[in-house]
């Protein structure tokens, strides 16, 4: 008796499936519009989404051209949309010349200007450890990119926003091209991916670091106290030493440096704990 309701439950489950399947089967041999893919021609054209199928499939040099080392991108041309909005662009007053045009009147129509913000995400894709070997290295190393001092010096700039294409496009220029592999195009660097910006705002500079004052004047570079790895997310591709490590087991630390043998000054007390430790909160130990 329990096997014969096993077999008729199992029946009926399997049926439920079968019906459903159907149902969506039908239903989109009846209402192809609702299966449709995104930025389709049945859609809202006064919206541009670069994360739509079709969008997405295509390569960012197909529409976005530089002509110049300009930090602000411009808008594609009528040739790059055409090939794809015949329709639409022979549609009079369609919403679509909106995203890109104020104004829709007259032989030359004013352009909006480029954004600043999106309401997409863009995010950075870069690997320290490649640009840190053979020719794809900045003549002047990190300081290339991270030279700006952040807070009276206390930190170092991270490119960020529109701006950085002035420090990237120092290399990437317009047509540029490594190995056979386009350099200049969007796609190089921005995805639309998960990112997490390398912080400016390290515990070690809560603690009175200062990159200003451990820079050439003690003939410290970069990598004395930093090391990147190749693969590693964004915000772990770089170490930073932490501010708690006065025992360290092995190099680039506080205490490689402040040991009390080793100073810059010769006569400054370099291990005196209140030449880092100046917060109110701080107690000397009995």
């Amino acid at each position: 008796m329990r096997s014969m309701i096993h077999i008729l439950l199992t029946s009926l489950l399997v049926l439920r499936k079968f019906v459903a399947r159907a149902a969506i089967i039908f239903s989109f041999f009846l209402f192809p519009f609702s299966f449709a893919s995104p930025q389709g021609n049945d859609l809202d054209y006064s919206k541009f989404l670069h994360s739509s199928q079709r969008h997405a499939s295509v390569a960012c040099s197909s529409c976005h051209h530089r002509a110049d080392n300009s930090a602000r991108p411009s808008f594609p041309g009528h040739k790059q949309c055409i090939e794809c909005h015949g329709t639409q662009f022979g549609t009079p007053n369609t919403p679509m010349c909106f995203i890109c045009h104020a104004d829709v009147n007259g032989k030359d129509p004013p352009r909006k200007a480029f954004p600043d913000k999106f309401k997409e995400s863009f995010n950075m894709k870069f690997d320290h450890a490649q640009h840190m070997t053979g020719a794809a290295r900045p003549k002047n190393g990190c300081v290339s990119c991270h030279g700006a001092p952040l807070r009276r010096g206390v930190a170092i700039s991270i490119p960020a926003g529109l701006s950085a294409h002035d420090q990237c496009y120092t290399c990437h220029t317009p047509n540029s091209q490594s190995n056979g592999r386009d350099l200049a195009s969007c796609g190089v660097c921005h995805d639309q991916k998960a990112y997490s910006r390398t912080s400016t705002d390290a515990a070690a500079f809560r603690l009175a670091f200062s990159h200003a004052q451990h820079g050439g004047r003690q003939r410290l570079g970069c990598a004395d106290c930093h090391n990147y790895t190749a693969g590693l997310p964004q915000k772990r591709q770089v170490s930073s030493p932490r501010a708690l490590e006065h025992f360290p087991t092995g190099n680039n630390t506080c205490a490689t440096c402040h040991n009390g043998r080793r100073s810059f000054g010769g006569d400054l007390d370099f291990k005196a704990c209140r030449r880092c430790h100046t917060g109110q909160s701080f107690r000397m130990g009995t």
